[in-house]
This record gives C-alpha cells, structure tokens and sequence, in this order.
C-alpha cells in the first residue's frame, strides 16, 4: 500500500497496538505491516484540525470584538441553521449541534485532497459509508425519542390493513437511504480525486487548476446535498405526526 506521509506517521507509532487490537477481535489486516489505512489517517487528521479549530474558536470568544475565526464560525453556524430551521422546523436546534458537525466533517474531508501529498477519505467507500449509518441510526434514535414507540406506526401506512404491504415498501426505502447516501458522495468525489491526478500527471502546469475549482465546486455541492438530505430525514422522523 502507498502510504501518505501522515499515514506513515501513524503507522509508526500506533501500528503495533493497532494490529494487537485487530488481531484481538479477530481482524485480520490486508496490510499487517500498515495497519492503518490512508483514508483513516485523513479522517484523524481532519478530526484534529477540526478541534484545533473549535479549541481556537472557544479561546478567542468575544462579545465586544469578535475576530475573525468567531465571525466565521458565527456564518457557518448560522448557514447551517437555517438549513436545519427550514428543513427540520421549529425543533431544529435539539438537532443542530449534530448537523454543523456533520457538514464541516464531510466539508474538510472532501477538501483535504485539494493539499498537496493528502487526499480526500471521502473519495474511499468506506469513508461515505460511515457517515451515511451514523445519520441512518442517528435519525431513527431521534425518531424513537420524540415519539416513542409511536414512531413505528410510520412504517406501518396511514391505516391497518396496509400494514402488510406498506412496512416491506418501507423498510426498503430507508435501507436504501443508507446506498443512496453513500453512492452519491463516493462517487462524485472518487471521479473528481481520479480526474484531477489524471490531468496533472498529463499536464502539471496551468490546466488542472480549472480541476482544483471544479473538485472545490463539487466537494461543496455533496456536502450541502448530504447535510440537507440528513435535515430531511430528521425532520421526518421527529414530526409529532407519526
């Protein structure tokens, strides 16, 4: 496997009790002397720059001369909100914490490949994968806490005797949320990463920066189209009508 530098980094000093840890639930690594995969390590990396950011954020709070972090942070805030807002309702901001996190998360991820010797976990299935389960399990658990066990009689169609024919259709639709979810983000990050390598290994100079605007383009399009779809599905599963 080609590592990236970090990747190395991490390899080297958390390998060893990373391999323990796979052999000891039993996983056996494809790469056992890296056991630590390029798209994981930019996960991490993004993580960390993430909390650098929200650390930088917090330290430098201030009602009288907000700077310019604060003021960025505020924007960001605020463009999320009123997506979760027009999206979710009036009960959005139980909910809001999750979907800043999530935007800026799949954000960072599909622009870290834009930095040279890095690249974009996104562009790796696994990567959209997890993302797409944990707003699927996220959004059925908040569905579960607004309205109990009610919830369930979503599944179940507006009357009784459809239940038969309704609970398949829906059980259905909301596993493939989760392939929806996930195609979607892989492969239009995948196709981008692919293209721009494919036009600076043929021409260095000059024509790929049309690509960098265009992976940047998209890399913002996938993260609205997959934050507002996760706003959705909340809004659904937390409305009092179920």
């Amino acid at each position: 496997m080609d590592q990236l530098w970090f990747t190395a980094l991490l390899n080297r000093v958390f390998g060893p009790a990373v391999l323990a840890l796979m052999h000891t639930i039993g996983v056996q690594p494809k790469h056992p002397a890296t056991p630590i995969a390029n798209s994981f390590a930019m996960e991490v990396l993004v993580t960390l720059a993430l909390l650098t950011f929200f650390i930088a954020v917090r330290l430098r709070l201030s009602v009288d001369q907000p700077g310019g972090l604060q003021l960025s942070m505020e924007w960001i805030e605020s463009f999320f909100g009123d997506m979760a807002s027009e999206t979710i309702g009036h009960h959005y901001h139980k909910y809001h914490a999750y979907i800043v996190t999530l935007g800026l998360f799949i954000l960072s991820c599909n622009l870290i490949g834009l930095i040279p010797s890095l690249e974009s976990p996104t562009a790796v299935a696994v990567v959209p994968l997890g993302c797409a389960l944990l707003t699927w399990l996220y959004y059925h658990y908040q569905g579960l806490r607004a309205n109990g066990f009610g919830y369930f009689k979503h599944f179940m169609g507006p009357v009784w005797w459809l239940s038969p024919l309704m609970l398949p259709i829906e059980l259905f639709s909301h596993t493939a949320r989760l392939l929806s979810l996930t195609v979607r983000l892989y492969a239009n990050m995948f196709a981008g990463e692919m293209v721009t390598l494919v036009f600076f290994a043929l021409v260095p100079i000059g024509v790929p920066i049309v690509f960098e605007g265009l992976h940047i383009f998209v890399s913002l399009i996938q993260t609205y189209i997959f934050t507002i779809l996760a706003c959705v599905y909340l809004g659904e599963a937390t409305a009092h009508e179920h």
